[in-house]
């Protein structure tokens, strides 16, 4: 069996997901990042609505219980939970990513949170898609565990972290890290403690680490800690 193939089946299966059009999840994001940003402990309790077919995100608990971010490709914006606008920024991809020394503001993070968020929700999925170009590459050995790779290269029309990205999976087909370069760092990001929820299986626990030139990581600090406290499909 190729290997997208077992994964795709580890998770859920294509044909399941090509029946669902939404997720929503009840998440946490913190970490070494948002605490160097002067953003530390905004981002705990959120909940995230997302289009499984487009990138398309809604974040309630933005920043604050009374604050909600829209996320599009071409549209964010920050509003209150009547609906009335707060911020908003037309094609913010081409304010990101931002340069070292200029400051984050609530859009950049409405940006980077909202394609992050909808990549992870949607992988090993969105692997599937005819316009991105994979490739199986050899083995690596992880603690005595041998997992298995794919080379992924996306398309413009796809926000990602990078255009080129190598995906970890192991024995059993569930993704376990992806290597990949963001605002001139290269990253490791881990996933784990994977739970079937309405019959899509994802990883409950993610952590971003900085990644050496020999592939292995830097254990601390945790750029980015992610936690799915609960999830559904529909």
């Amino acid at each position: 069996m190729a290997l997208l193939d077992h994964v795709l089946a580890a998770c859920g299966g294509l044909n399941r997901w090509r029946q669902l059009n939404q997720f929503t999840i009840h998440v946490s994001m913190d970490g070494d990042f948002f605490s160097r940003i002067g953003k530390a402990g905004l981002f705990k309790d959120m909940v995230a609505e997302g289009s499984t077919q487009s990138q398309s995100l809604q974040l309630t608990g933005f920043t604050a219980p009374d604050k909600c971010a829209l996320y599009q490709p071409d549209r964010v914006a920050v509003q209150d939970l009547g609906g009335e606008v707060l911020q908003s920024c037309g094609n913010p991809g081409q304010a990101f990513p931002v340069q070292n020394n200029e400051p984050w503001d609530d859009l950049h993070l409405v940006y980077f949170c909202g394609f992050s968020i909808w990549n992870y929700l949607t992988t090993p999925f969105l692997l599937a898609q005819p316009d991105i170009e994979i490739e199986e590459l050899e083995p690596w050995n992880a603690n005595n565990q041998v997992w298995r790779r794919l080379r992924a290269s996306f398309p413009p029309s796809i926000v990602t972290h990078c255009r080129e990205q190598i995906f970890y999976f192991d024995v059993d087909g569930l993704q376990r890290r992806t290597d990949y370069h963001v605002m001139g760092t290269s990253v490791a990001h881990l996933s784990w403690a994977h739970q079937s929820f309405c019959g899509i299986v994802i990883p409950t626990l993610r952590r971003s680490l900085l990644r050496q030139p020999d592939g292995t990581v830097v254990a601390r600090p945790a750029l980015i800690d992610i936690e799915i406290f609960d999830a559904s499909f529909e």
